[in-house]
This record gives structure tokens, sequence and C-alpha cells, in this order.
């Protein structure tokens, strides 16, 4: 397997293609796809390094490696799958590959996430659900609440389907097919949390191949990448209960936001990133 990882690592390197989507660099993009390739588990390549594979295992993995060079196809989407921590999700071009900040604080179990001084929410709601990830996450983090997972494309609750079927969660996560609030009429949460779309437009259209392979949809938000999050300010209020966090995800778009909103009281948990990609908002703090 050895020769086989070091091919991999030469190919992307030399191709120059773009990481983002599960891993950060050549060497961890090529144990990922060689492991699950050969079914093995995807975290740790140096039990497996010296193993021998045979002719078509071997043929197998390579095409893979020379699959994501060829097309520029994200590995998640080659092996139609992503993971978070130690959660597997099903995923496939319908949705955008699952990388969030608020998944990191969702599992995170020290006292220092927004989630550490909220009473056990009995109402959830995740607003641009995808993948239906980080609804499955908060069910899991809250287990005596009702989740909502709400998105405008049906192909993405498709998928969000598929995962909440695999966690054994139908009961407890509800998907709703709603263009942000629109579609909830007038059902109210103790907890939103939302990764919408953040990407402003000047950065749209200088985006390497890999992440134009993701849903428009789930990626563009207007020229300065505050659109939705606008959108999601603005119709917050009428759908948290008394004491209810809101809490999303924006990306690089602080000092935006924060203009755009002078004088708001935003908290900024620390992710693995630092701070500043993720706020928290209580109910009465909303503008």
């Amino acid at each position: 397997m050895r020769a086989l990882l070091d091919y991999g690592v030469r190919e992307f390197e030399s191709a120059g293609i773009s990481y983002g989507h599960g891993t950060a660099n050549a060497l961890d993009e090529a144990a990922w796809i060689v492991l699950r390739a050969l079914g093995l588990p995807p975290h740790d390549v140096d039990p497996y390094l010296d193993w021998p594979l045979d002719a078509a295992r071997y043929g197998a993995a390579k095409a893979l490696l020379d699959r994501r060079v060829a097309a520029r196809t994200p590995a998640a989407y080659l092996l139609q799958e992503a993971w978070l921590g130690p959660y597997r999700f099903y995923v496939d071009e319908r949705v955008i590959v699952p990388r969030s900040f608020i998944a990191e604080l969702l599992l995170e179990d020290r006292g220092q996430t927004p989630f550490a001084g909220l009473q056990p929410p009995r109402r959830v709601l995740d607003l641009c659900t995808g993948s239906g990830c980080l609804a499955i996450l908060a069910a899991l983090r809250f287990p005596e609440a009702k989740v909502d997972a709400a998105d405008v494309s049906e192909e993405a609750l498709a998928v969000a389907r598929r995962n909440v079927a695999d966690y054994g969660l139908a009961g407890r996560v509800r998907l709703v097919k709603s263009d942000l609030f629109a579609g909830l009429a007038r059902r109210a949460y103790d907890l939103v949390v939302s990764n919408p779309p953040y990407v402003k437009a000047s950065s749209m259209a200088r985006l390497p191949p890999e992440y134009r392979r993701e849903p428009r949809l789930a990626l563009a938000s207007g020229a300065d990448g505050l659109e939705h999050t606008r959108a999601i300010l603005r119709g917050a209020r009428a759908h948290l209960r008394p004491g209810g966090l809101l809490v999303v995800e924006i990306g690089r778009n602080r000092k935006a936001l924060e203009k755009a909103f002078p004088g708001v009281g935003f908290s900024w948990p620390r992710t693995s990133a630092g701070r500043g990609f993720v706020f928290a908002i209580p109910r009465e703090r909303l503008p």
C-alpha cells in the first residue's frame, strides 16, 4: 500500500488539486481514498502501510486516485461519504460536502460552547440542512429534542432523508422543504442552527473546480456573502421561543456582518480555526 499512497501524493501535488472537503493536504486526501477503496477505516493509515495488495485491489484504488486528478471531483463525492468527527454521512453532488464549525461545537463536551448554558432544548431547527448532518448531530447531542431539518432543495432533502434513516432518527428528525423560514408556518424553537450559503460574488468567480462541483445554491449569497444571513437575522425572532438561541456559521464574513449590524451583541465562540467563523445570539439580542 505504501507505493500506492506515494503515487497518489505525487499525482495530487503535481496536478495542484484543491482540498478542503474533508482533508487539507495531499497525504491525507490520498490516504482517505486508498483506505476507503480497500474497505478500511479512514482515520489512520499507518497500520496498513505495508499491506500487500493484489492486482485487482491495487487497480481499483489507483483508478480512484486517477479520477480525483482527472475530474477534479472532491474525494467525498468519489467515496460518497463525509466525516464529522466520528460520524459518517452519505453525500453526493446533490448536496454540499459537510464541513461545519457548528458540528465541532455540537460535538464539544467541555463547557465552552454556546450550548453550555442553554436549557436542554425541546425543539431544534437546522436551517439550510443540506445532507442533514447538523440536524442529526443536534438530535444526538440533545436526545430529548425534536429536530426540524429545513432546506429549499428537494434533492438535498432526499440525501438528508437517507442519512436520517441511517441513524434511526426518522421519529425525531422531521424534514421540511422551506426557503429559510418561509415554509415553517408559526413553528418556534429553543435552538436554531444554520450553516447557510455565505460565499460572496467575487469569491464565487474564483472557486477552484472542486468547489464548482458543489451546488451553487448551497454556496452563493449575494455580493457580500451575507444575503442569507441577513434574512435569517430578520426572521429568527419570530421562530425562537423566549430564551432561545440562534447559532449561524458565516465563513470569513465577521467584519462585514458587524459593519452591517453595528452594536448588535454577537458572541463568537472559539472553533478550531479561531473565533469569528460562527456567531451565537440569544433571541432577546436579535436586531
